[in-house]
């Protein structure tokens, strides 16, 4: 079941956000965008709306900006004209500011998702069927590294939290992020949030240093929220060496492209690697690759699950597991089609034999009950 809601917003906070107040406080908004310190965008059931609401000026956007800054320990100025923060009740924030933001001040508050979802949660909204969620569930039984890929808003931090869901409870949880989002609901988790250089002269501290730092910690589990520079090789060599059952997300536009951007990240570590050596280490890290994409609809569906099978030459070679096949509109101009599986049986099912665990009775009716190769 999901948690319940809780409203974390102070009201003396909801009071200092001026014009954008009602749309904070509106649980229909999942994000609030304001272009050039003028008009003002909401997403509302994954669709973008203007509003009526608009800012007097782009001081008054500005001084907001400010505000928000200041409130979280950051600073934007004319020398640090762009402010990544995490509100008191876990929104995201982005902004940027002249002389960057050429037209005016431009903000992004991407709000916080109170109470995570579940499984049921997502097959009841469309994003995947209950068989292919009882692939994803036998795989962190089973104790597979997981790659979540996808667009911007395309719901990876919402997978990987329902994912985690399935971690057991004796396990110890190491969580890596740049803005703490996920909302496990286990009780051993270490969070770790990485830190930009503080106007004070504090020292930045990087997801490098985190995922490094975090392999001193003893996890069971590593989550690394989003991988997105050299940190990809470390994450790579510890899932490697012996980090089993640990989970990442990665923007990309196709699975394939999620493994081709984990190499160049690999490549801006300053090591000099073979391109053929870095893709037999990720082909040796990652068991499964999941795509999500958001529909033309505003709808988030998982789109391809996919299983890393090894090396074909210098290629990492996939099988597809489950994938969705667009079969058209409907009146209301919300996208049709149905999740296929694939005939082969997948390998990593077999690992759960090895560990002794029973096959979720959702892939039942699909795959075979053992293995006959």
């Amino acid at each position: 079941m999901s948690l319940p809601i809780v409203n974390l917003i102070e009201p003396e906070y909801l009071a200092r956000m001026g014009p954008l107040a009602p749309l904070i406080a509106d649980p229909n908004v999942t994000e609030v965008m304001v272009v050039a310190g003028r008009d003002v965008y909401a997403e509302v059931q994954g669709r973008l709306l203007l509003t009526p609401i608009t800012f007097s000026s782009h001081e008054e956007a500005l001084s907001l900006i400010e505000y928000i800054a200041e409130s979280v320990g950051r600073r934007i100025d004319a020398q640090s004209p762009i402010c990544d923060a995490r509100l008191p009740d876990g929104s995201r924030v982005h902004a940027a500011i002249p002389p960057v933001a050429i037209d005016g001040p431009l903000l992004n508050i991407r709000k916080f998702q109170r109470g995570p979802l579940d499984m049921q949660d997502l097959i009841r909204l469309g994003s995947c069927s209950e068989s292919a969620f009882g692939f994803l569930k036998a795989c962190v039984m089973a104790r597979a590294n997981v790659l979540v890929s996808g667009g911007t808003s395309s719901g990876k931090t919402t997978l990987l939290n329902v994912l985690s869901g399935y971690i057991p409870g004796d396990e110890r949880i190491v969580t890596i992020e740049d803005a703490a989002e996920l909302q496990l609901r286990q009780r051993h988790i270490a969070r770790l949030e990485s830190h930009p250089i503080g106007g004070d002269g504090t020292p930045e501290i990087t997801l490098r240093d985190l995922v490094i730092s975090s392999l001193r910690m003893r996890p069971d589990r590593l989550i690394v929220g989003e991988v997105r520079g050299a940190e990809a090789l470390d994450m790579l060599q510890a899932m490697n060496t012996g980090h089993d059952g640990s989970m990442t997300t990665i923007h990309a536009n196709r699975a394939r492209d999620a493994l081709a951007r984990i190499e160049t990240l690999v490549m801006m570590s300053g090591y000099d690697f073979v391109p053929k050596s870095i893709r037999a280490q990720i082909a040796s890290a990652f068991n499964v690759v999941i795509h999500l994409e958001r529909m033309r609809d505003g709808s988030r569906k998982v789109v391809q699950i996919s299983e890393i099978t090894g090396m074909d030459e210098d290629v990492i070679s996939m099988q597809d597991i489950f994938k969705f096949t667009r079969t058209g509109l409907d009146p209301e101009g919300r996208v049709l089609g149905g999740f296929g599986a694939a005939t082969l049986r997948p390998r990593l099912l077999d690992r759960l034999t090895d560990l002794g665990l029973d096959m979720p009775p959702e892939l039942a009716r699909i795959f075979p009950a053992h293995n006959d190769h």
